[in-house]
């Protein structure tokens, strides 16, 4: 099942958003949020920043517009008030120049990873333009969202190879705060041991397949993207830190205020939107795969119905907890001062706007197969049923399988697989196979092809 290369060009749609987005921040005279009264009827511009690729913020961003949920409560809202709304989506990579223009005043509702926010926060503060965490998008509970990964054929086998090496990431991402830490404990100093580039994600990735990076630390979905193409080889898998990892929604504090209402249908819609994925999980991988040029079958693996992500809007205790533990590491990397978490999070908006029955906590993923012209996957009990069931069925759309450790899911045929008797196991990296062969006398390492034939 191999994994077809894409090119990730701009799409056009997103210019064009951009440009209209461009004009009605204008016609509010350079404010977002504010008002238009030139043609004699009232206006409203609501301006929303978010990164269509990282994609566990769609219920805030890409699917979230796609579905046109917060359009439509915009709408009912208008109706009541005389108003018409209007919402500018602002595309981006990353987090931080989401919160550029939010401490400029020119983007209301933003959402970004785990590290990213708090440098929201502490920007917020220092510029005079303080911003509130409302809610969540996707998370994971043991930090399995980003990942480590390295060029097909590397010497670079675990963490320590890495002493030396140029590895790309970008700084004060989640993604650079998991390579941070996985150094700390792998004895390698996260600073002085490695020759760190901070870099986008998609110039990280050019530079793995070019040879000027060694390794590649980055969020979703580019690990699992870079996979997929055969383009690189997952080396450390998140998870392994058991750090909860997440993406929020923040807002500017003088909006929230102003424009309270505004907020509660922004919410109201990202239920809605994480209410449609987590019913309909296929379908809506196929519709960000859609928008973004990314492979349906990568957007799956981290927002399927088993997938690495968790979508429930809730600012659970265990999230806030590990928000508070990242403070320390991005002041000892000098990007902020002291955090008041505490008073960053803001959970009345959600309170008041998402009614509905509470999501489940994250379960223990499954074996899952996707078949060509399927609307929905199976799921398996073990991974040998799992590989027994991809080798006689017809047109495998894409197989994953969770490592047997973290829980991580991750595409069988991209998997390391171990034999321990009659049992199969799969891990998303070489060395956490090995950790568990050394603890198992009598268990091996095979390929894929392998475990396939074993399982049969």
């Amino acid at each position: 099942m191999p994994g077809t290369a894409v090119s990730l060009p701009r799409s056009p749609v997103r210019l064009v958003s951009l440009s209209l987005a461009t004009l009605l921040v204008s016609a509010c005279s350079g404010a977002a949020g504010a008002d238009d009264d030139t043609a004699g009827a009232r206006t409203v511009t609501v301006t929303v920043g978010y990164q269509s690729k990282t994609i566990n913020t769609v219920t805030a961003g890409t699917l979230l517009r796609s579905l046109g949920y917060f359009e439509e409560e915009l709408a009912a809202r208008g109706k009541k008030d005389g108003i018409t709304y209007k919402v500018a989506w602002q595309d981006y990579a990353t987090g931080a120049p989401i919160t550029a223009q939010m401490t400029a005043g020119k983007i209301d509702i933003g959402s970004m990873g785990d590290f990213p926010l708090l440098i929201n926060a502490a920007r917020g503060k220092q510029l005079r333009q303080p911003t509130r965490l409302v809610s969540v998008t996707g998370y994971n509970l043991r930090g399995g969202l980003n990942t480590v990964v390295t060029a097909p054929g590397s010497p670079v086998r675990s963490l320590a190879d890495l002493r030396g090496k140029k590895v790309s990431t970008s700084v004060g991402s989640a993604a650079d705060g998991t390579l941070v830490r996985a150094l700390q404990r792998a004895g390698v100093d996260p600073e002085k041991g490695i020759r760190k580039l901070n870099q986008q994600p998609s110039v990280g990735a050019s530079a793995l397949a070019a040879g000027s990076a060694d390794a590649l630390s980055q969020f979703v979905a580019w690990p699992g993207l870079l996979a997929y193409q055969g383009r690189a080889t997952a080396l450390y898998d998140g998870a392994e830190l058991n750090l909860p990892t997440f993406h929020g929604v923040t807002v500017r504090e003088k909006f929230a205020k102003e424009r309270a209402g505004i907020l509660d249908d922004f919410l109201t819609a990202q239920r809605r939107a994480t209410d449609h994925l987590r019913q309909q999980p296929v379908a809506a991988a196929e519709s960000v795969a859609k928008e973004t040029g990314l492979p349906a079958e990568v957007v799956y693996l981290y927002n399927g119905a088993n997938g690495i992500a968790t979508f429930d809007p809730a600012l659970r205790p265990e999230l806030i907890d590990a928000l508070k533990k990242d403070v320390p590491l991005l002041k000892a990397a000098k990007l902020v001062g002291d955090v008041d978490v505490d008073a960053f999070v803001d959970r009345a908006p959600l309170e008041r706007a998402a009614q509905g029955p509470s999501y489940p906590k994250a379960t223990a993923a499954k074996p899952e197969l996707w078949l060509k012209g399927q609307s929905t996957t199976r799921t398996f009990d073990s991974p040998k049923e799992l590989l027994k069931a991809a080798k006689s069925a017809k047109g495998v759309r894409a197989a994953y399988v969770p490592d047997a450790v973290t829980g991580t899911l991750w595409f069988a045929d991209k998997a390391v697989w171990v034999v321990d008797g009659a049992d199969l196991h799969a891990f998303v990296t070489p060395s956490g196979a090995k950790a568990y062969t050394d603890a198992h006398p009598g268990s091996r390492v095979v390929d894929h092809a392998t475990a396939v034939g074993l399982a049969s």
